[in-house]
């Protein structure tokens, strides 16, 4: 029998330089979604939490002060615990050095990026990775363009215009399940995205799980952004 993971690293150590200048005075996941009063990381948590997850491990880096001294302020529906990099390890170096803090490393353990806002769920994908014995799962997403697309016909004629289409290609969506096995393949320094997942996809070893269809999901990295999922909320009132 199959249980879903019950602790989470949290990467949440970005700059957000393009998110000025909101971060100017913070980490990228302190940022607030307009109209709901609290930070990025604080929806984060607590959907980590609605999900079954009790002990949470949150990679600081950029204006770390902050995001510390909130955490001990906020109620928070889960145990937190925070690191710092003493020097940059890359992405894969911050994420075996986040993990090295979890409480029980002989157990499987989800990650999330700092600056991912979605909502769908976990235990179904942490089920989905069992059920593939994989050593990790990455949740996919299929992001909108945010252009409007144009349709040709053979002959060079305009069919059609669509608003914002869907990518034809799935994306990472920052979402992930580790086995416990995972963490010993990742670099002490350095980016997994070009070592450790690209070998683990050689040897299938790395599964895709695809959102759940009408699943919220967006990367908050633009001022754009923050006002869109403003948007999204007074309209859905998650």
């Amino acid at each position: 029998m199959h249980t879903s993971p019950t602790q989470a690293v949290v990467l949440a150590g970005g700059q957000g330089s393009r998110l000025r200048p909101y971060t100017d005075d913070r980490p990228k996941p302190m940022v607030e979604i307009p109209g709901t009063g609290t930070p990025i990381i604080g929806h984060q948590l607590s959907w980590l939490a609605a999900e079954g997850v009790t002990d949470a491990v949150v990679s600081c880096g950029h204006l770390a002060e902050v995001l510390q001294e909130w955490l001990k302020t906020a109620e928070l529906p889960l145990r937190v615990t925070t690191v710092v990099e003493s020097e940059p390890l890359g992405r894969g170096g911050g994420l075996k050095y986040a993990a090295a803090h979890l409480p029980d490393p002989d157990q499987p353990w989800y990650a999330t990026n700092g600056d991912i806002w979605t909502r769908f769920s976990l235990r179904e994908m942490a089920a989905f990775h069992a059920e593939r014995d994989a050593t990790a799962t990455l949740a996919l997403a299929r992001p909108r363009i945010p252009w409007g697309a144009v349709e040709t016909d053979a002959f060079g004629h305009i069919t059609d215009f669509i608003e914002s289409p869907p990518s034809p290609y799935l994306i990472n969506a920052g979402v992930y399940v580790f086995s416990a096995a995972f963490t010993a393949l990742l670099p002490d320094r350095g980016d997994h995205e070009r070592t450790t997942f690209p070998r683990l996809a050689r040897e299938r070893r790395l599964a895709g799980f695809p959102l759940p269809q009408g699943a919220y999901w967006r990367a908050i990295d633009t001022a754009k952004d923050l006002t869109e999922a403003a948007k999204e909320l007074s309209g859905t009132r998650m």
